[in-house]
């Protein structure tokens, strides 16, 4: 399973690279987030040896563990994606690099009081429910500037960007979702010229969001295959 590991990230950053081609997007200015989560630490360090540093993870008490666990790697990058109850934000705070999913206020402002300084700022990006699921986390378009300037006045945070999960669909649907997002990235810069990462496409619709400007996908399956849930 390991050497697959290594196979499937090498066959994914082939593809990358195959895309941001096609679209005139230079490599390096994309992000591959190697979503780990349900995933054992011998997955992520044969991720690990095979030269993979940003890992993604779901949930607050995994990611946790597993940093803890996986100290002596020490070049890893951790991007909590997945949506965040205030009673856990600091197992968050204390272990995280990046926050894709903030939505809230009260949220950012408890990563803010709880992030060790010694660790500098957390990078954190806005989930925007850009298809308007009622069942979905993320704020409202027309909500973006608002949270954008609370969180961005908070100490130990950095705006950096936005994250959004459209809903499955056609291509047609995708694509004006992927297109609106990258309106609204481009409207936030305005505002927050560092604010440039888009957080959007996972391992069945990403070269199309790379389209769209895209700047970090999210691949799960494509790497370690199927999760087993039980």
């Amino acid at each position: 399973m390991m050497n697959n590991i290594a196979e499937q990230l090498a066959l994914a950053y082939h593809q990358l690279a195959k895309n941001c081609e096609q679209a005139h997007v230079p490599q390096e200015r994309v992000k591959l987030i190697a979503v780990s989560k349900t995933k054992p630490n011998s997955a992520i360090e044969a991720a690990f040896a095979a030269n993979q540093r940003q890992f993604g993870e779901n949930y607050p008490q995994e990611l946790a563990t597993k940093a803890d666990a996986l100290q002596h790697l020490t070049e890893i990058e951790w991007h909590f994606i997945g949506p965040l109850q205030s009673n856990k934000t600091r197992l968050v705070a204390e272990n995280a690099s990046w926050v894709h999913s903030i939505d809230r206020l009260k949220i950012a402002q408890r990563l803010s009081e709880q992030r060790p300084v010694k660790q500098g700022d957390l990078k954190i990006l806005l989930q925007i429910n850009i298809s308007q699921e009622e069942a979905k986390s993320g704020i409202a378009p027309d909500h973006m500037l608002e949270l954008a300037a609370a969180v961005s006045a908070l100490p130990n945070l950095t705006l950096r960007g936005l994250m959004a999960i459209p809903a499955p669909g056609d291509n047609t649907r995708l694509t004006a979702d992927f297109a609106a997002m990258q309106q609204l990235s481009l409207e936030l810069q305005k505002h927050y010229p560092d604010a440039t990462e888009l957080s959007m496409g996972m391992s069945d619709d990403w070269p199309l969001a790379l389209r769209y400007g895209a700047t970090m996908i999210r691949l799960g399956t494509a790497i370690f295959g199927a999760r087993n849930y039980d």
